[in-house]
């Protein structure tokens, strides 16, 4: 396959968790990946990692909550790989607390970093990024079980999913006809840096141990156990492919049986 056969990805919040293990997935899929995250130096040391491990990928800073981090990212992207192929909306933080003293700043950067920088990527990656062009293309945003049901001391955090949800579907049925598929992962629990807070977060919560909560959740998990970033890397990669191709404004989750929806 020639370089100009190779289909461009796009991953933000790439240089850990979900994010890294998906940049690593569908490079090893022979994608030429780009990757974004706030950190520059976070972007430099991966892109090192990923290229010493004979993988293509390159990468800049992004604020996904910046419209003009957004723009300058899909056009970087374009001018050293090519148009977009792929694009995995994967960039997101935790949020939440006891809903009546959550203040707006809290509220609005949990609903701007999740949701509305999903539409921000997606418009981009459609215009810029050559996707609508081309009439082809995945858009798979990673959501959360946390969006189809609700989350105990996680409304910001809940309500934000739910949305990536929602759009997907719309998303998804309106760009079928073009042969775009638009798709979410939804994770369950999974060990990641942003799972360990989560944790943390709640054990302050209740003035518990963290080991308690990691307990507890692990409870309800059927597989009795966390889900890996490789293994919804897995659904993501899976997602990207050709086999896919009649799959569209699906939330499919990855979850150890945590969620039966």
């Amino acid at each position: 396959m020639s370089q100009q056969d190779r289909r461009v990805a796009l991953v933000t919040g790439a240089t850990s968790g979900i994010g890294l293990a998906v940049a690593r997935l569908l490079a090893t899929q022979n994608h030429r990946v780009f990757i974004g995250a706030r950190s520059a130096a976070n972007v430099a040391e991966t892109v090192k990692q990923l290229q010493d491990e004979g993988l293509e990928v390159d990468g800049t800073p992004l604020d996904v909550r910046s419209a003009d981090d957004v723009r300058a990212f899909v056009q970087a992207a374009v001018e050293r790989f090519g148009t977009v192929d792929v694009l995995v909306n994967n960039a997101g933080r935790s949020g939440g607390g006891v809903t009546a003293d959550i203040d707006d700043e809290l509220w609005h950067d949990v609903i701007d970093t999740n949701l509305n920088s999903v539409f921000r990527m997606t418009r981009e990656a459609l215009t810029t990024g050559g996707m609508r062009d081309k009439q082809r293309g995945r858009v798979i945003n990673i959501a959360s079980t946390a969006g189809k049901q609700g989350v105990v001391l996680g409304a910001p955090y809940s309500a934000s999913k739910h949305g990536v949800v929602g759009f997907t579907k719309a998303l998804g049925n309106e760009l079928a006809p073009s042969g775009i598929t638009v798709n979410a992962v939804c994770p369950g629990y999974v060990e990641t840096p942003m799972a360990q807070r989560v944790r943390q977060g709640y054990a302050d919560a209740y003035s518990v141990t963290e080991d308690a909560i990691l307990e507890k959740f692990q409870a309800k998990i059927p597989l009795g156990r966390y889900s890996t970033p490789e293994e919804v890397a897995g659904l993501v990669g899976y997602l990207a492919s050709d086999t896919a191709a009649s799959i569209t404004s699906q939330a499919l989750n990855v979850c150890g049986g945590l969620g039966n929806f």
